[in-house]
């Protein structure tokens, strides 16, 4: 587990993860503003938090530039399409410990 002094801010603070209110998906989805923020580019979203800590569970943190390595799309056109996609990508790349996340995906 990374140390809070590894990261540009506390992975658990205020600009992180909200105190551990916020965990993986959801302290990437608030960094951006659904309105105003599209269209957005995969380097874009990168180049202004591929620093940032994303608390993954109580034990992992990772970076956003960790994260988005496994992102293919280089663009999303909607704040549902980047939910969408990088809700995919933390599944299929051990990033989402959420229990019961598969009740709510497609099999």
């Amino acid at each position: 587990m990374s140390d809070a002094d590894d990261w540009p801010h506390d992975p658990d603070g205020e600009e992180g993860s909200e105190g551990r209110r916020k965990y993986g998906h959801a302290v990437l989805a608030k960094k951006i503003d659904e309105e105003e923020d599209f269209p957005l580019t995969a380097e874009e979203y990168v180049a202004d938090y591929g620093d940032h800590p994303v608390r993954i569970s109580h034990e992992q943190v990772a970076s956003v530039e960790e994260i988005f390595e496994h992102v293919e799309k280089e663009e999303f056109a909607d704040f549902v399409e980047f939910h969408e996609t990088l809700g995919e990508v933390m599944r299929e790349h051990g990033y989402w410990f959420y229990e019961g996340a598969e009740q709510f995906v497609d099999a």
